[in-house]
């Protein structure tokens, strides 16, 4: 059986990360970068890896997909050369840094007949997964309100801000869990290192089938923080992505008390088991499917562009309400 062949545009820490795990997965791997220093870095680290300093030079290794890790400004020129030549492509998050640009993005698919998925990592989290599971079999009810803190202290972007840089992440979730898409996006924050750049904000989601949620994002907080609740009728369920041992609870509902005044109550919290594999893997050996043929149902353009959509209305009202 013919080996699967990946190129990964863009070797900084994330491209690293994709570069390492496809050898983990024994896929021949090469890469593209301008820089010199990181291709001698990362071919110092990979001996077998293929090193390319142009898109172009690396369509003579007959790569099989390609992978986009660069900058989300240079995505829209990357994916439609990579299209264009009947690569399959997994593009990283963002899909572009405008809904036209992504749209460009989708026409040139359309044309070429190509395959690409947005790199909405999450979206293969194992504890998404089951999240999405547990919903889908009612054990949570109707869903209310979701609500997702992405928090820390450490890398500040100067291209763009913490919403979004941090926020695309729980966008998709948002998506994903409530299968629709919001009426209403109100953003608000604070730029406070540099102007006109936030450093933190909180955005409300409203949804036309009453779901409601909010998403909390900064890179100033002392503290690492990755928290997504989902709250239904019947129960609610905590996700603590930045916890040891990355827990997952249960709180079911305790209808057992009848009172004339109005009063909530759970029953103990359960831990739900799920199964433990690594989000970046799961990805990955999702694209190798689709290369292989397989169609694609999850993290499709369609999903990248309403996430982008999502961005642009928020920063509008995160601008507006500066």
């Amino acid at each position: 059986m013919k080996k699967i062949r990946i190129c990964v545009i863009g070797v900084g820490d994330w491209g690293i990360n994709h570069v390492k795990t496809l050898f983990s997965l024994n896929i021949s791997v090469g890469c593209v970068d301008k820089d010199s220093k990181q291709l001698q870095k990362i071919k110092s680290q990979f001996p077998k890896i293929n090193c390319f300093s142009s898109i172009e030079q690396s369509f003579d290794g007959n790569y099989d997909g390609y992978i986009v890790a660069t900058p989300a400004i240079t995505h829209t020129k990357i994916a439609k050369l990579l299209i264009s030549n009947h690569k399959p492509v997994l593009v990283e998050k963002p899909l572009s840094l405008t809904v036209s640009e992504s749209k460009e993005i989708k026409s040139h698919l359309i044309k070429h007949n190509g395959k690409l998925i947005v790199g909405h990592l999450l979206l293969f989290h194992p504890a998404i997964q089951k999240i999405k599971s547990m919903i889908n079999k009612g054990k949570i009810g109707n869903i209310q309100y979701i609500y997702s803190n992405r928090l820390n202290l450490g890398t500040v972007r100067t291209e763009e801000n913490v919403f979004w840089s941090f926020a695309p992440h729980d966008i998709s979730l948002f998506q994903f869990f409530s299968n629709s898409y919001p009426s209403e996006v109100v953003s608000k924050g604070g730029a406070f290192l540099q102007k006109n750049i936030h450093d933190t904000t909180i955005t409300y989601l409203k949804y036309p089938n009453g779901i409601k949620g909010h998403i909390y994002v900064s890179w100033l907080h002392p503290f690492k923080e990755h928290r997504l609740v989902v709250i239904g009728s019947k129960g609610s369920l905590h996700f603590e992505d930045s916890a040891d041992n990355k827990p997952l609870l249960f709180y079911e509902k305790d209808n057992s008390e009848k009172q004339d005044t109005l009063s909530l109550k759970n029953k103990m919290s359960k831990k739900i088991e799920y199964e433990i594999s690594m989000p970046l893997e799961n990805e990955l050996k999702y694209f190798i499917r689709i290369i292989k043929g397989d169609p694609i149902k999850e993290s499709n353009i369609d999903e990248g562009i309403d996430v982008i959509r999502i961005l642009e209305i928020a920063s509008k009202s995160l601008n507006s309400n500066n």
